[in-house]
């Protein structure tokens, strides 16, 4: 580990000065666009279930917790102009009162945390990346279900905003935990030689 900027990206394609920010900002349109197609692939309502989670996770993880939060920002940004980045046809700002935006405010908290968590490197390990994916899907439930809870009250809230959802958050994050130590054996391999 680096430091705290030690970030997967930076150790991938380094970061020098100016250039790091034509970078990032490119790395923030491709992050909004694995986000929009992420939020494409979807099962059930009024919550859908999608890839989004593991999409969020896996960018605050790869890209840090500034680029992380900023390209979730961004893609929420792009929701409220009215871009179709969401699940389902609906964007623009009435969607931010829906049943999801409880879940999207999670997005922006989890990219920041778990981008911080691995800056540090606890996703470098199956077992510390497993801590981080879990940490970050924990916070995501969290203000998912209170919002859901002001609007449906606390059972329903539960019932449609988590109960459905055990399987495949415990996919995404054995995946993601799978995935991030074998990106960072991959990038040190190819630094050695």
């Amino acid at each position: 580990m680096r430091g705290a900027t030690a970030t997967l990206i930076n150790e991938a394609f380094g970061q020098k000065g100016r250039s790091s920010l034509v970078r990032d900002a490119g790395l923030a349109l491709v992050g909004t666009g694995l986000l929009a197609l992420s939020a494409k692939v979807q099962v059930g309502f009024p919550v859908p279930m999608t890839l989004q989670t593991l999409a969020v996770l896996v960018i605050g993880t790869t890209f840090g917790w500034r680029l992380g939060a900023a390209t979730v920002l961004a893609y929420l940004a792009e929701g409220l102009a009215g871009l179709p980045v969401f699940a389902g046809a609906v964007a623009g700002p009435a969607y931010f009162m829906g049943p999801t935006a409880g879940y999207l405010a999670g997005f922006v908290l989890a990219a920041a945390l778990t981008g911080f968590l691995a800056e540090r490197g606890y996703t470098k390990s199956v077992l510390g990346a497993l801590a981080v994916m879990s940490l970050g899907h924990l916070v995501i439930f969290v203000p998912g279900y209170a919002w859901l809870a002001t609007l449906f009250g606390a059972e329903k809230a539960y019932l449609v905003g988590i109960a459905p959802f055990y399987a495949a958050t415990a996919i995404k994050t054995g995946l993601g935990a799978a995935l991030l130590p074998a990106a960072w054996a991959m990038v040190e391999r190819a630094r050695r030689t």
